[in-house]
């Protein structure tokens, strides 16, 4: 088996929207930098994802030098969204958190409805060292996190897309694969490990960076999500539900969190430590 390394990193600038898959990227505290730094909200200040909005998936945001997002979707004409200047937060809820946010300005936000027909708002997250602290359950005393569901980072494992792949031609619907491994939106792919050997980790590194294993990832309606079409089908939550049931919940990936920081490279060896 060859060497376990970094395959491809993922930055998604805007929650539930593509972004790009840079060659290295700096790792912060709370995930990759300029990774979810930016949400949608919706009338009642609370998050607005591709589970309720599968469109979602065909507008992308590419970060900008200064921190801002230039944004572009089909039929719309591309924006570029600065950092918002300092101002009152709003109180949104993600996944009945509250977290406070900064509105992004009026600009954004008719970007946004126009595109969604939707009454949203985009809202930047202006300080992730102290906004949205990581479920105690699983942190440290002052970890933190971005935009993203619950975690920094999320490594999928190329070995464990093929093995999925392969159940879901044995299945009822072999017609909706293979999958690629956007549906899973990882921010960390990993090649060379064993088929499911990431159940069984609790600390990596990966080049400079060593993390620690929070906790399994479960998966949800998103996943059935076709990243370039925005059509949903029932793959791959019918087989995770027949092969990567625990606990109730459907697993692909794995959450992680930094112990310490630095750049990831494509090509960085990963080591797993425990």
């Amino acid at each position: 088996m060859p060497t376990p390394a970094l395959h491809s990193l993922h930055v998604r600038p805007v929650k539930s929207l593509g972004g790009p898959s840079p060659v290295e990227a700096a790792v912060e505290p709370w995930g990759l930098a300029g990774d979810r730094r930016w949400m949608l909200i919706d009338a009642t200040a609370t998050v607005v994802t591709q589970r309720q909005r599968p469109r979602l998936a065909l507008a992308f945001a590419e970060p900008a030098p200064d921190g801002g997002v230039r944004l572009s979707a089909p039929g719309m004409d591309p924006l570029t969204v600065p950092v918002p200047e300092p101002s009152a937060t709003v109180t949104a809820e993600i996944f009945r958190k509250k977290v406070e946010a900064v509105p992004a300005g009026a600009a954004a936000d008719e970007w946004f409805r126009t595109y969604l027909d939707d009454d949203v708002r985009l809202v930047h997250l202006d300080d992730p060292a102290r906004r949205r602290p990581i479920s105690p359950a699983y942190a440290l005393p002052g970890e933190t996190v971005n935009f993203a569901d619950g975690y920094p980072v999320l490594v999928t494992a190329l070995s464990s897309l093929d093995a999925l792949n392969s159940l879901i031609a044995q299945g009822d619907h072999p017609d909706e694969g293979p999958l690629p491994m956007d549906r899973f939106r990882p921010t960390v792919v990993v090649d060379g490990t064993a088929p499911w050997d990431e159940d069984g980790w609790t600390r990596l590194a990966i080049g400079e960076v060593i993390f620690r294993v929070a906790k399994p990832c479960a998966r949800c309606v998103v996943t059935t999500t076709d990243q370039r079409t925005a059509r949903r089908g029932r793959e791959p939550l019918r087989t995770l539900a027949r092969h990567r049931l625990v606990d109730q919940k459907m697993i692909f990936g794995q959450n992680l969190v930094p112990e310490r920081t630095g750049t990831l490279r494509v090509g960085d060896r990963v080591e797993i430590l425990g």
